[in-house]
């Protein structure tokens, strides 16, 4: 399996070589973190310091908010762009969506192995006398929230595929976390009203994060089930017909806790809410970040102008994008939603944020302080005219008083909010 990829060009043959080949690979830490700290959880117990075998178990928001955001810091961002040139090349080679399908089993290998350590009353293999203690618990559940909050993410590149295969593994990942209306939203929604007043998963500037979460999570589930009864509609079905991409979806999340209860029990149901609500809980922080404040502006006809690289915020951060699947590269993304993630490209006219989604999601939960680094990455990205931003209808007037806008904008952003 060669590293070095040949294209054609008018001056000749072009080589290239993708030096994140094998880097990629570094998708698989998330889904065997589990695994990889029973070492040295049965370690610490072994030495007596019992407390600290409790921290294992928290490996997931460990990596999220320490460890991915200080590598982020240490390697910069990324620079690589592939040429034109090996585009199709590169799009066809079958080693990079292995890459995303091996993630699946390691997932619900952890979910399940995750499943058992919570509620074992005997964990003696591990050093500890009877069961995990609360602590340990919540620290798991969490952990393998972390896991499908990237699941999600896995999801997200294998569902915007015309591959039916891909399309049904995207619904499977999406399972854990009982989201498989996503699968819908987020191709027909989301995509078609981004940076849109209309689109509950576009952030609007002043919203805060926790504003944002009960909006978006209610919309996107409210959007995918309309846009699937007016695709079986169509197709002269029932919305409650078998091929509803809704219904089977959530099927499968019924079906598969369903069997975890069964075998484990109902002390699991912590486990399984707690794990579930956090992993979709990280997909909405990366969604509040992705198009904070960003809008697309109307045509004299009164339709959305087409959706551009200045409509997402961009991060080339290279160790986050490597366990993310190049979404960083959002505005490549949004200008061509079925290329694949090795392909996508950082664009110029993208807005950029400051650092990787790892060091920025926990910043969304503090609105001062995210409001302090992005509300000026905004007003700077549209020259200080307010009336380009997407305003939440809330902080509409203190907004357009302090950055100067006139009655007439205010009427106009009025009229926008309704």
């Amino acid at each position: 399996m060669t590293t070095e990829i040949s294209g054609m060009t008018d001056s000749g043959v072009t080589q290239w070589r993708d030096k994140k080949r094998y880097l990629w690979l570094m998708g698989l830490i998330v889904p065997t973190a589990l695994f990889v700290v029973m070492p040295l959880v049965w370690a610490f117990n072994q030495a007596g310091w019992h407390a600290a075998a409790q921290v294992p178990f928290w490996i997931g928001p460990i990596l999220l908010y320490l460890v991915l955001p200080a590598l982020d810091l240490r390697y910069g961002p990324d620079g690589q762009n592939a040429p034109d040139a090996v585009m199709e090349q590169l799009e066809n080679d079958k080693y990079y969506r292995y890459c995303t399908y091996i993630f699946i089993p390691f997932q619900y290998a952890s979910v399940v192995f995750g499943a058992y350590l919570f509620t074992a009353s005997n964990l003696s293999w591990l050093g500890f006398d009877g069961g995990l203690g609360w602590p340990a618990k919540i620290g798991l559940a969490l952990s393998v929230g972390v896991l499908g909050g990237v699941g999600i993410n896995t999801a997200h590149e294998m569902g915007h595929k015309k591959d039916e295969l891909e399309r049904w593994l995207a619904k499977i990942t999406l399972a854990q976390t009982g989201y498989g209306h996503f699968y819908i939203e987020h191709n027909r929604g989301h995509h078609v009203r981004v940076a849109t007043p209309e689109d509950p998963a576009s952030a609007r500037f002043g919203e805060t994060f926790w504003e944002f979460l009960p909006r978006s999570v209610w919309g996107s589930l409210k959007s995918s089930w309309e846009l699937e009864t007016k695709r079986l509609e169509r197709a002269g079905k029932s919305k409650w017909h078998w091929s509803n991409d809704v219904l089977n979806a959530w099927a499968m999340s019924i079906v598969f806790y369903a069997v975890l209860i069964a075998v484990f029990g109902l002390a699991l149901v912590p486990f399984i809410v707690i794990s579930a609500v956090f992993g979709f809980a990280l997909l909405e922080a990366v969604n509040y970040l992705e198009h904070y404040g960003l809008l697309r502006q109307k045509t004299e006809s009164g339709r959305y102008v087409r959706c551009a690289p200045e409509h997402s915020w961009n991060s080339d951060h290279l160790v986050t994008n490597l366990f993310l699947y190049h979404l960083q590269r959002h505005s490549d993304h949004h200008a061509n939603p079925t290329r694949r993630y090795q392909t996508l490209r950082s664009m110029q006219g993208a807005p950029n944020l400051p650092s990787g989604y790892a060091s920025l999601i926990g910043l969304t939960y503090f609105p001062p302080l995210w409001r302090k680094v992005m509300d000026h990455r905004v007003m700077e990205h549209y020259d200080g005219d307010i009336s380009k931003v997407n305003v939440h209808p809330r902080v509409r007037d203190k907004v357009m008083a302090k950055y100067g806008a006139d009655e007439r904008l205010r009427e106009e952003q009025t009229g926008r909010d309704a």
